[in-house]
């Protein structure tokens, strides 16, 4: 890789360091989302049993949800350690934490495999399957998990590519799975009639790839920082360095393993108050949200090494410059998609499905699950912040504020208490994000933000 391709985040312009590393970010994740949401709007077409189908893809959810909380947990936790020593200039620490990170993804992959095999039936009803959609649910669920230490490695590693001042890289590993996904989907669900279970084929095989890629590229010349090998003893002895990384991605553990809880719960109450339909519709919900926040999220990573560079070379003023410029830029993005979300529901819903009962039932939920949308700005600067600083305390406090503390029991009194039924799930959240957003933005604001002008001052 050519020097003059790798991102300058000491010297650079803040504006152009946060975007260049950002929207290459963003092609990344909106191809990642169209690999995620490719299945389901072919798997929603499947003659006779479309609907279904989408509704048991959705039960899955909490268990891709519980991989990808463990993926960010070594990912996301090594990066901005890895960034902070890289901006200090030590090569060696870095490329160890990098390391450290790698054996910790390849592990948790296998376990999460084997635990999840075993007990994928009884976790499935647990989230809410019914007799007509557990079939559907098992089998695409039995194939995806195959290829768990492959979407671990791929999402995982990516992070520390990013980091390297490389994002045009981690786009290029993530389009290549996401492309061969796009063209697989169609050949192996209705070319060679595999349903469900062709959905989940192609996912395997495309996550492979991309872990393939990410992997040859980690172990090149190109690379700053490189994957050695290493004995298992040796790594377990270095405990300082594992925990160090576990502590800091716990806020990202725990904002995935909320998600999954708060799937379990939107599901079991859409269960018992709207049926299956309603479970469908959470699925579209879910989907157009993860359309929606993907330019917010890849606003937020792609000032993350930036942040946390400038942090370890102690450039307090970039830092501050950088998180400002966060904000707007986030304030500026929301307040577009909220106004899209409002006024083009009809043309979201359509992505996903044709079925005129769902199409009536999931503009409402929509309307009312994004009626606060903005405030999400307010979460994602914050815990950037926070995560990118290493506030491993105020990152995980935030992570459970919203989810687990807010959203999770207003999913059951909104319906059960105060009689909203199916309407009161999906309230739940612009609830969360106007609270849990503006506390974390917030804090914030009066310790990190005084704290880094105080530093500033002193340099």
């Amino acid at each position: 890789m050519k020097k003059t391709r790798q991102i300058d985040f000491a010297n650079g312009p803040i504006m152009k360091c946060i975007l260049g590393s950002a929207l290459p970010m963003l092609a990344a994740q909106i191809l990642t989302l169209l690999y995620n949401i490719v299945d389901r709007i072919y798997i929603a077409r499947i003659p006779g049993i479309g609907t279904t189908a989408i509704g048991a893809v959705g039960l899955c959810f909490p268990i891709v949800i519980l991989t990808a909380a463990f993926t960010d947990l070594y990912g996301t936790g090594g990066a901005p350690l890895f960034s902070i020593e890289y901006g200090r200039g030590r090569i060696d620490r870095a490329s160890h934490l990098m390391n450290t990170s790698f054996r910790l993804e390849l592990l948790t992959g296998i376990l999460l495999f084997l635990v999840f095999e075993i007990f994928s039936g009884p976790l499935l009803f647990l989230f809410g399957a019914s007799e007509n959609t557990f079939p559907y649910a098992a089998a695409y669920l039995r194939i995806y998990l195959t290829g768990t230490v492959f979407t671990m490695i791929a999402a995982g590693m990516n992070p520390f590519i990013n980091a390297q001042g490389f994002p045009l890289v981690g786009m290029a590993t993530v389009t290549i799975g996401a492309v061969l996904n796009i063209v697989l989907d169609p050949v192996f669900i209705f070319s060679l009639h595999l349903g469900i279970e062709g959905a989940a084929i192609a996912s395997v095989i495309s996550q492979a790839v991309s872990a393939f890629f990410v992997l040859r590229f980690l172990t090149g010349k190109k690379a700053m920082c490189r994957i050695e090998q290493e004995s298992l003893p040796a790594f377990f002895r270095d405990g300082r360095t594992i925990w160090n990384i576990i502590s800091l991605g716990t806020a990202s553990c725990i904002m995935q393993l909320t998600n999954a809880l708060v799937s379990i719960s939107c599901n079991h109450v859409l269960h018992h108050t709207g049926g299956d339909l309603y479970v469908s519709v959470m699925t579209i919900v879910i989907s157009v949200r993860q359309i929606m926040d993907t330019p917010i999220m890849a606003i937020a990573d792609g000032a993350a090494p930036v942040l946390s560079f400038n942090y370890g070379a102690g450039k307090f003023k970039r830092v501050r410059e950088a998180v400002k410029i966060t904000a707007l830029l986030g304030f500026a993005y929301t307040a577009s998609a909220w106004i899209l979300i409002l006024t083009r529901t009809d043309l979201l819903i359509s992505i996903f499905s044709s079925d005129t009962a769902i199409g009536t039932a999931a503009e409402e939920a929509i309307h009312l699950y994004f009626s606060a949308f903005v405030f999400q700005t307010l979460q994602y600067v914050g815990q950037t912040t926070f995560k990118a600083l290493a506030r491993k305390r105020q990152a995980i406090f935030f992570s459970l504020l919203r989810k687990a503390v807010i959203v999770v029991p207003l999913t059951y009194l909104l319906p059960y208490v105060f009689h909203l039924g199916a309407r009161g799930v999906f309230l739940a959240e612009p609830f969360s994000n106007v609270i849990g957003g503006t506390a974390c933005f917030t804090s914030m604001m009066l310790t990190v933000m005084r704290k880094l002008k105080r530093m500033e001052d002193q340099a």
